[in-house]
This record gives C-alpha cells, sequence and structure tokens, in this order.
C-alpha cells in the first residue's frame, strides 16, 4: 500500500479573519520588501511621488472588479483603454491607421507580436517554423514567446564595440524562413537605442515585419528627446517599423501592470486576436493573451497620464535626465570605474576595469542599495526614475566608500571566472533562504566552501561544466517557489 501523503501545513481557514488583523499582516509580511521609497531600489519600481501615485491608486481601486474581457459590460473600459492607446499612438508618432491594445505588461505586448508574426507567417507559409532574429541584448521575453508559440528564435551578438544590434550579421542571419526581426529602445541592459532605421531598411528589404522594443523608453524617449538631448527615431516615423511594445508601467509611472502594443495597421493587428466560435458558453474572442483583464490597471494608466499630461513628464524627466547625468559623471569620476557607452536615457551599466565589480555591488547592497548584476559583460545596472532622484548623492557617496571596501576584501579561493549567467538572473526572483539553497548546491558540486558573498557565489558557477545540471538546480529550487517554506 502506498504511503499516505502528509496533510498540506496550511489547511484552509475554517473561519475568517477580521480587516483589522489582515491590515497588521499585511504590513508585517512587507516589514522586510525592499524600501523602494527611499529611492535605493534602481529597478522593479517607478515611483512617481506621493501625489500621482493617490490619483492612480484611487483609479485602481474605484475599477479593481471590473474585468476589460467584456468591454461592452464596461463601457468605461473600453474608453479608458481606447484613449491610452490614442496617447500611446501620438507619443509614437503613428498616423491614423495605427492600432494598439493595452496588456499585462512588456512581456505580454511582445507575446502578442510574436503571436502576430506567427499567424501571419501560417497564413501565407505551408509546414515550416517561422523565424525571429534578434540582438543579443534584446529582452528575453523574445525568448519564452518563441518557446510558448513554437518558433525558432535566433540571438545574432551585438557589436563589440558599441553593444548595440550588428546591422550586417543580423541581416546575414535572415533566411526564407524569417518573419520578424527585433531592435529595443533601448536594450535593458545598457540603456542603448539599436540603430533603428538601419534595421528597419533591412526588414523592408527582405520583406520582414519589423518590432521595436521600447518597453523601457516608451513613455520616456518622446519627452526625453523634446528636452533637448540627442535621441535617434526608433517610432513610426521610420519607415519599416510595424510594431511597437511600450510600458506604462515604467517610465509612464503607472501601476503595474499595464502595458501598450501597437501595430501599424489593423489588417496586422487582426493576427493577434484568438477567436473560437464553437464553444457551448457563446463565441469566445480575446483580443490578447489574457482572457479576464483587471480593470484597475486600465484606468490607473489612464488617469495617470491624463493627470501628468505633457507637462508632467516633461517635468519629470528633466529631473530624471539630471540625476542621470551626476550619476554618470559621478562613477565614471571614481578611479577603475566606467559607465558602458553612452545611453540615451536613464538606464545604463556600469563595470571596471581594476576592481571585481560584483564585490562592488555586494558592498553597495549591503549598504540598502537594491542594485542589479548582469554579464557581457559582467556589470551592474541601475534603472533610474523619479522615485531615485532624492538619493543621488547618498548613492554616489555610498559608491565611493563599496569601491574601498572592495578593494580590501581578500580574494576567496573559488576557482574560476565568473562563466554562467543563471544565477545572476535567479538572484533576481530568489528570495534569499532560496539563494542560500543555490549557493550550497552549487557549491557542492564545484567542489568548495560555501562563499558569504554573492559575488564569491557567481564565481563558483565557473567550476560546472554542465549546464544541464546547473538549469536542474535552478527549476528545482524555482519549482520550491510555488510551496510553503517549513
Amino acid at each position: 500500500m502506498a504511503k499516505k501523503k502528509p496533510a498540506p501545513s496550511l489547511p484552509f481557514p475554517q473561519k475568517g479573519t477580521d480587516a483589522a488583523s489582515i491590515k497588521e499582516q499585511l504590513a508585517n509580511a512587507a516589514a522586510n520588501d525592499k524600501n523602494w521609497r527611499r529611492g535605493r531600489t534602481f529597478s522593479l519600481v517607478f515611483y512617481p511621488g506621493d501625489e500621482v501615485s493617490e490619483v492612480s491608486k484611487q483609479a485602481y481601486l474605484a475599477f479593481s472588479y471590473e474585468n476589460g474581457l467584456n468591454v461592452s459590460a464596461f463601457p468605461s473600459l473600453r474608453k479608458f483603454e481606447t484613449e491610452v492607446v490614442a496617447m500611446s499612438i501620438a507619443l509614437m508618432n503613428g498616423d491614423a491607421d495605427v492600432v494598439g491594445n493595452m496588456t499585462s505588461g512588456g512581456t505580454e505586448s511582445i507575446l502578442c507580436a510574436v503571436k502576430t508574426a506567427k499567424n501571419k507567417w501560417a497564413k501565407e507559409n505551408a509546414d515550416t517554423i517561422p523565424e525571429v532574429i534578434v540582438p543579443q541584448s534584446a529582452h528575453p521575453a523574445f525568448d519564452k514567446a518563441c518557446d510558448y508559440f513554437g518558433l525558432k528564435l535566433v540571438h545574432v551578438p551585438v557589436d563589440k564595440q558599441t553593444l548595440r544590434a550588428d546591422v550586417a550579421a543580423m541581416e546575414k542571419a535572415i533566411t526564407p524562413n524569417t518573419v520578424m526581426i527585433v531592435g529595443s529602445a533601448p536594450s535593458y541592459p545598457h540603456g542603448l537605442i539599436d540603430p533603428i532605421e538601419d534595421l528597419a531598411k533591412v526588414a523592408q528589404k527582405h520583406h520582414l515585419l519589423f518590432h521595436v522594443d521600447a518597453c523601457v523608453g516608451g513613455y520616456a524617449l518622446p519627452f526625453v528627446e523634446r528636452l533637448g538631448y540627442p535621441v535617434p527615431k526608433f517610432d513610426f516615423r521610420v519607415p519599416g517599423v510595424t510594431s511597437i511594445s511600450m510600458d506604462l508601467h515604467k517610465y509612464g509611472y503607472a501601476t503595474k501592470g499595464a502595458s501598450v502594443v501597437l501595430y501599424k495597421n489593423s489588417v496586422l493587428r487582426k493576427n493577434q486576436y484568438f477567436l473560437y466560435t464553437e464553444w457551448t458558453g457563446g463565441i469566445y474572442i480575446s483580443p490578447t493573451v489574457t482572457g479576464t483583464r483587471p480593470g484597475g490597471p486600465i484606468a490607473a494608466a489612464w488617469a495617470v497620464l491624463n493627470f501628468l499630461g505633457e507637462e508632467g513628464y516633461l517635468r519629470i524627466n528633466k529631473a530624471v535626465m539630471e540625476a542621470t547625468e551626476k550619476i554618470i559623471a559621478g562613477i565614471n569620476a571614481i578611479e577603475g570605474l566606467y559607465v558602458i557607452g553612452k545611453p540615451e536615457m536613464s538606464v545604463l551599466g556600469f563595470t571596471s576595469d581594476k576592481y571585481d565589480i560584483f564585490r562592488i555591488g555586494d558592498e553597495m547592497n549591503l549598504k540598502g542599495w537594491h542594485i542589479d548584476k548582469q554579464q557581457n559583460p559582467d556589470s551592474l545596472h541601475l534603472t533610474i526614475s523619479y522615485g531615485n532622484v532624492q538619493a543621488v548623492d547618498d548613492f554616489l557617496t555610498d559608491l565611493k566608500e563599496a569601491v574601498k571596501q572592495a578593494k580590501k576584501l581578500t580574494l576567496d579561493k573559488i576557482g574560476g571566472k565568473v562563466a554562467v549567467g543563471l544565477v545572476k538572473g535567479a538572484s533576481k526572483v530568489l528570495p534569499e533562504k532560496q539563494m542560500s539553497k543555490l549557493t550550497q548546491a552549487v557549491a557542492k558540486m564545484g567542489g568548495t566552501g560555501v562563499p558569504k558573498r554573492s559575488a564569491a557565489m557567481y564565481g563558483v558557477m565557473g567550476a560546472i561544466s554542465n549546464e544541464g545540471d546547473l538549469n536542474e538546480i535552478l527549476l528545482n529550487l524555482m519549482d520550491g517557489l510555488n510551496k510553503m517554506e517549513q
């Protein structure tokens, strides 16, 4: 007889909990979260200040139960979405033919664009797998989309000098099965805009779709350009651009999750829709990936765009760009540190030709900063938004001290250079306890003790030659996130 499995560690509550206790438990649960209101978190949260936040919050709450799946039942959401899309089209210099939809975030917008490319391909080609070509710096959402929808994704190394898309190499990668190429405005790792106009010419030459991933820059670059900063054309002013993704919950300063995907015309967008007419529950049609579409983010995005307007976004972006310039100058003034490339906006990566950049990152994290780690090249990442403006001087002061501290640290005997980036990515999503388990598992495989700092732990990855083993460790740890910690 099979052994009976133990009961769940947390049974379904038999009785309800009073509201005051729920509020207290929520506050306690958040006690160890990053305090992003102090401006010390350089990603994940884009805080516009208390006034804008309150407008967004009230709009979100007012429509938190409405469902955008059927806008005939909620014409308010139809109004909000169509107006948000129209304002976004105006920012992207689209004409009267450009159309779009709101989504839950940049990943869903990219999923929609890739699904659209696949469906268009299927109508015109028989029994062949379409291919999408992206620069190596493109967001992994394209990998996810191709994995979900069964397309072949082709990664092309970026130009070694500029770290932007290598146009000649991307054109060389085109095959008879290529359906779409991709450029970023800007790429997330270094805040660099790919040569969009040149890529668009390639797309036109080969009759391909061309998607511009402006998830990061879509609601910032238009205002940065109006403030007089040099911004290369990346939007529908460029002939050959057929779709654009742009995130409202990033530099649009709306609540999570809100994004927009735009298409050159309705004929192309129709490939995005899902339609099923044989269901006993009636005709089912869905414009985007999700079925139920929460009304809160749609209403909140509309409220923030209208509350700020062009004047408000110019004010915010002026402050952010001035802060960015100060940070870039401050980083470059520290011996051994430098900003990678010349970012067009407030997203950047910085590294060192003298020190272990991850040790510096460790010291900054110990000082209460949240800074992501990157690879190829090894670097630290900053997404500077309005909430970070208040903390610029503190950041530069602590960074100088972190460099001094990093100099003093002795190297752990771990062997090997940083070689695998999977764990760097895992550090962004795994809680501290799970990262500790990962460290122990990897250290055991590498034949060394458990390192105390993440910079040393990254180095241990170089001792693992079998990437499949590392993948299995990471998958098991991620699977564990769906279970309660004992």
